[in-house]
């Protein structure tokens, strides 16, 4: 027998209301939304059925897997317009869905929660010029950072999504329809089903500091909303600031968390401006050939010859964090772009000191990125 399909009331008081997202292999007729959970890996899910490596029935046991910290409830959960890019219940499935669990529903984590310990060369080396010092809590002897661990997964309340990016449900269910080659066919049979798990990446956050001052109005918060750069975040590519800009940040909410207050490091997978690897290095490609060479005046124009877009991040989409944990100011944002910073002051959410990269962290090789920013409209200091 199938259990009831539960109805989703996104942004109600209490979980109860709300109601369970249900988008599990095995949901069968009691699905309430579009896709399944890991959407970006759902291929390998796949193929691990085909070869029979991987139960199709499968269900995770969840014992023992509740988040090392409490986050939340809190006010910004409740607005249905708040947060819309993913569930803020999705860590407390196991709790707060107990009962439906238990009559059969596949309801699972889009959200886990763990402690851990970062290491970062930048950040050795920091403590060796002295600008930062070990206390034993936030930063050890070793130079190992202890943070809470945050994996958020992807779900859409498309209504939500739609109003954030100013276009209408049936506009953005048709897009996403067919620039995925029709591979979800609910997106246009089932208007009624307002819940997608898009196959892309997720959200990483590292929070520095006594998590528990989460949501604290006295709370001093330094932040980076940071956008995955694979060839500098990992590699330590030259020819951008990522990498630099990320360490930047990390060391920056070290210091904020030391002082009392909160460090937050946000890391979206959202690979070469959203635009992906492999347009990415085509424009490298496109860059280092055009007549007159590297030029900052043209930096944007190869990304958009080749695109057709120099930008398909959405930063309206990327705050949708901050109010998951409570924010409502930001002391130290770590950033340059004006688009996020725009991104901010529209959801509400105060920024008191905006902070560039300091020209002694930038690459030689970065030079025309951080020029073109600039003349873009790019933060670069001062009021």
């Amino acid at each position: 027998m199938i259990p009831l399909t539960p109805e989703i009331c996104w942004g109600a008081a209490t979980p109860a209301l709300r109601g369970p997202v249900v988008a599990g292999l095995d949901a069968g007729g009691a699905r309430n939304a579009i896709g399944v959970h890991a959407g970006a890996f759902s291929l390998y899910q796949a193929m691990a059925v085909a070869t029979g490596a991987l139960s199709e029935h499968h269900r995770p046991d969840l014992t023992g897997t509740d988040p090392s910290i409490a986050i939340g409830p809190f006010e910004q959960w409740f607005d249905p317009g708040k947060i819309v890019t993913f569930d803020p219940w999705g860590h407390r499935v196991k709790e707060v869905f107990a009962a439906e669990r238990r009559r059969g529903l596949d309801i699972r984590p889009s959200i886990a929660v763990s402690e851990g310990r970062l290491r970062m060369a930048e950040i050795n080396a920091a403590i060796g010029q002295g600008r930062l010092r070990p206390d034993g809590q936030v930063l050890t002897q070793a130079g190992d950072i202890c943070v809470t661990k945050i994996a958020i997964e992807p779900v859409w309340w498309l209504p939500g999504v739609a109003a954030r990016i100013g276009v209408s449900e049936s506009a953005l269910r048709e897009a996403l329809h067919r620039h995925s080659d029709g591979m979800y066919p609910a997106l246009r049979e089932r208007p009624d089903r307002k819940v997608f798990l898009p196959p892309i990446g997720g959200t990483s956050v590292y929070l520095f500091g006594d998590a528990g001052r989460l949501g604290d109005p006295g709370a001093r918060v330094a932040c980076r909303i940071h956008d995955e750069c694979g060839g500098s975040d990992v590699f330590g590519s030259d020819l951008c600031t990522c990498r630099p800009y990320l360490a930047l940040g990390v060391e920056e909410a070290i210091a904020m968390a030391q002082s009392g207050g909160l460090g937050v490091v946000v890391y979206n997978r959202k690979e070469g401006r959203a635009l992906g690897e492999v347009v990415k290095l085509l424009v490298y490609n496109a860059r280092s050939r055009a007549p007159g060479g590297d030029r900052a005046e043209a930096y944007f124009d190869h990304t958009e010859r080749v695109a057709g877009v120099c930008d398909q991040r959405m930063p309206a989409l990327s705050v949708d964090v901050l109010h998951w944990l409570g924010l409502r100011r930001i002391d130290r944002w770590i950033s340059m772009s004006n688009m996020k910073a725009a991104a901010a002051a529209q959801a509400g959410i105060d920024i008191v000191r905006q902070i560039p990269i300091p020209s002694e962290l930038i690459p030689s090789r970065a030079e025309v990125e951080i020029s073109a920013k600039r003349a873009a409209g790019y933060y670069s200091g001062g009021d």
